[in-house]
């Protein structure tokens, strides 16, 4: 579905992205790694196409999206969905308005029709009547789950997530992750998971990569990934381990 062919990225100077080779099966859920600088937002906004590399190729699928231009890109964007960070919803419209933005930017589909898509995106991720409420009345979970129906209502084949446990406890975090693994599964989507969250990329993905100093350092399952012996790895889980104690203590 996506491949990057010795992809890099420079600004000015530094180099935040080296030689990265990665290849992302359509249908699967990959989850990027890393520490904060190691280049995986780079990475994420490179696919996306807001940035475009200093070297290499990006395909998705027989495409290759690198050096597109943005009008070439528009009609990219609408197989793929974006939840972002902090969900950047419009405060100014209703949740039914945000869920619709793109359906009403980038089809021609009659208002019922929209409505109807709407409904069936917000009851998939858990809020039904909800769409005359306003983000301000939302929890953060609640945000994160409009942003999640907004990204799937243009039925998309890829879904980048930025950090999407980013601001949550542990418990919303787990019921966002199941989420994650909802949608993936009743859509057939492509979803590519940008978290420095170790335990929910374990929960949620196929394969793990991690990305060190602007390199692609390890991809492997899941379940094999925390017994890699790479020092840099485990510098990284001892770096998770020791910040959770100090959040505990």
């Amino acid at each position: 579905m996506i491949r990057l062919i010795d992809v890099g990225k420079r600004f000015e100077e530094n180099w935040a992205l080296r030689h990265v080779n990665l290849e992302i099966e359509k249908g699967e859920t990959l989850a990027i790694i890393g520490g904060s600088g190691s280049g995986k937002s780079t990475l994420l906004r490179l696919l996306i196409g807001l940035i475009q590399p200093t070297e290499g190729e990006i395909w998705m699928g027989d495409k290759e999206i690198g050096h597109m231009t943005e009008r070439e890109l528009k009609d990219i964007r609408l197989h793929t969905g974006m939840v972002f960070q902090y969900s950047a919803l419009f405060d100014s419209m209703t949740v039914g308005d945000n869920v619709a933005f793109g359906l009403r930017e980038h089809t021609k589909l009659k208002e019922p029709e929209i409505q109807k898509i709407v409904r069936e995106k917000l009851a998939l991720v858990g809020l039904e009547g909800v769409e005359n409420m306003m983000p301000g009345e939302l929890s953060g979970g609640m945000k994160k789950r409009v942003g999640l129906a907004r990204a799937i209502a243009i039925e998309p084949e890829v879904i980048f997530y930025d950090e999407p446990s980013s601001g949550l406890d542990p418990i919303m975090t787990e019921k966002i992750d199941e989420l994650i693994i909802h949608t993936q599964r009743e859509l057939h989507v492509t979803s590519v998971v940008v978290t420095h969250d170790m335990a929910s990329a374990c929960r949620i993905s196929d394969r793990i990569a991690m990305i060190y100093e602007g390199e692609l350092i390890a991809v492997d399952t899941s379940e094999k990934f925390q017994k890699l012996q790479d020092p840099r790895v485990q510098a990284f889980f001892r770096t998770l381990r020791t910040t959770k104690e100090g959040e505990g203590a």
